[in-house]
C-alpha cells in the first residue's frame, strides 16, 4: 500500500489549489465516495467551449485530493469533450488495464498504483465524476450555448 502514497502523490495530496467556491460559475456539482466518504464540490466556468475558470471544495482522503490537485492545475483551457475523453482514460486505466490519460491529464498517470486497490478507485475518480456532472448539467440546460467554437486547433 506504500506505493499508492507515493512522494509524488502525497506532494500532490498537499499543494490542492484553487480552493473554495467560484461566485460566477457556470455550473457547479458535488460527488461522493461511500467507501471513503470523501466529498467534492466543483465549480466550472467556459468561454468559447473550453474551461476558462475552476475551482472546488475539497474534503477527501490523500488519494482524492491528489487527483483533485492535478485536476485543479491542468484542467484551464480542456474542452468538456477532452474531460469527458480523460475521465474514460482514467477508469480503463484503474478497472481494464489501460494507460490512463494523456495529454494536459498525464499528470494523473502518477495514480496508477490504486489500480491495485479497487477501493480507492471512487475517491481518485471522484474529481471526474464531479466535474463531469457539472458539464452535463450545463449541457442539459444549454447544448447550443457550450459547443466548442475554436479555431486554435
Amino acid at each position: 500500500m506504500d506505493d499508492i502514497y507515493s512522494a509524488r502523490i502525497l506532494g500532490h495530496a498537499g499543494n490542492v489549489t484553487r480552493l473554495g467556491a467560484l461566485g460566477d460559475a457556470d455550473a457547479s456539482a458535488a460527488a461522493h465516495s461511500k467507501l471513503c466518504g470523501s466529498r467534492l464540490t466543483v465549480y466550472v466556468k467556459l468561454t468559447d467551449g473550453a474551461v476558462s475558470d475552476f475551482s472546488h471544495e475539497v474534503k477527501a482522503c490523500a488519494l482524492g485530493q491528489a487527483s483533485s490537485a492535478i485536476m485543479a492545475a491542468s484542467v484551464i483551457g480542456a474542452t468538456p469533450d477532452e474531460i469527458r475523453v480523460a475521465r474514460a482514460e482514467m477508469r480503463s486505466m484503474l478497472k481494464e488495464g489501460g494507460d490512463g490519460p494523456d495529454g494536459r491529464f498525464a499528470e494523473m498517470r502518477c495514480l496508477l498504483p490504486v489500480r491495485d486497490y479497487p477501493a480507492r478507485h471512487g475517491s481518485v475518480m471522484l474529481t471526474f465524476e464531479a466535474l463531469v456532472k457539472a458539464l452535463d448539467e450545463l449541457d442539459a440546460a444549454a447544448p447550443e450555448q457550450h459547443e466548442v467554437v475554436r479555431t486554435d486547433v
